[in-house]
């Protein structure tokens, strides 16, 4: 599906429609368009493109791709971003990426995502709604939605928080093998989100570093809040990514002290019983022949012999705080 926003700023006017618009855009000198691409890039679409705004063939395959790293590529008059979004439906840590190209130039901005996404939507919203307007600038427009991309990782990991702390506060009274499953996984996605946020880290340190077109002096505040973002999305993902690993050694610390004290106690028990099944094994001999087999008070005396075993022995663990 192709939409088309259609902007002159002689008039100021804002026109949405399909890719019919191209026509009239060509016929303009000073009309901004915006052609965002939901779906598949054929290669006839592709040679549309190419041809009549001057894109590479090679970034348009990159464009094309379900999976690309994010990356940021200057030419004479564009300038070529792919960032990892998320998809519609991903509001947890467990979400899924699309990935959205953009192609940026003084009279164009091409966006291409294989599904739907919510940052496109919401800057397409924000013109229709006049809280925000081409006649900002392509660049602009491409920072916006760079911002809304990188907001809604801000939510995930701000929710991420939340359950950590929950977590924490469970693991230390609780070894339930359900919550270190789930401590598990959340530390198999942010390694994948820590990933995507230090190639945005990059892709945005280049962009304010570098100079690309039509991103000039004036968006220079835009360009560092953006970088800011995506700094701090990275920070929040490395340190929920330490958060993680420590309560899985915290778990597996508390197991071990617990599974130590199970062990200390049956060390205990068996040692307490084992001169009594000494005992017993000696009396429980079967020869004719035995000292003391015939004494009156035999049966008594080893019972007295074992339980005051017992009581040393209990005497003696309490006093070196065995038990």
């Amino acid at each position: 599906m192709i939409t088309t926003l259609l902007y002159h700023p002689k008039d100021d006017t804002l026109v949405k429609g399909d890719d019919s618009a191209i026509a009239t855009w060509q016929q303009s000198e000073d009309s901004i368009i915006w052609l965002n691409i939901e779906g598949e890039l054929t290669a006839s679409l592709q040679q549309q493109l190419q041809q009549t705004f001057g894109l590479h063939p090679l970034a348009l395959q990159d464009a094309s791709r379900d999976r690309h790293p994010p990356k940021i590529e200057g030419f004479n008059d564009h300038t070529f971003i792919i960032l990892r979004g998320l998809s519609a439906d991903s509001e947890s840590i467990d979400c899924d990426n699309i990935l959205l190209a953009l192609f940026i130039s003084e009279r164009f901005i091409i966006t291409r995502h294989l599904e739907r996404s919510l940052s496109i939507e919401r800057t397409i919203t924000a013109l229709e709604s006049g809280s925000l307007s081409l006649s900002a600038g392509t660049g602009a427009i491409a920072l916006k939605i760079s911002r809304f991309v990188i907001k809604r990782y801000h939510k995930i990991l701000f929710d991420l928080e939340v359950r950590l702390e929950e977590l924490e506060s469970v693991m230390l009274t609780t070894a339930d093998d359900k919550v270190l499953a789930e401590v598990v996984l959340y530390k198999t996605d942010l390694t994948r989100l820590r990933r995507n946020f230090h190639y945005h880290v990059e892709l945005f340190n280049t962009l304010r570093d570098e100079q690309f077109a039509p991103f000039d002096a004036s968006l220079a505040h835009e360009i560092n809040d953006v970088c800011e973002h995506q700094h701090r999305a990275a920070s929040l993902a490395d340190l929920f990514y330490q958060v993680s690993s420590d309560l899985i050694d915290g778990y597996i610390s508390i197991s071990a002290h617990r599974l130590n004290n199970i062990m200390k106690v049956l060390t205990i028990i068996t040692a307490i019983f084992v001169p009594l099944t000494f005992i017993a094994g000696i009396y429980g001999m079967n020869f004719e022949y035995i000292p003391e087999l015939k004494h009156h008070n035999g049966y008594f005396i080893v019972w007295g012999v074992m339980l005051t075993i017992t009581a040393v022995l209990i005497w003696l663990f309490r006093k070196r705080k065995w038990i």
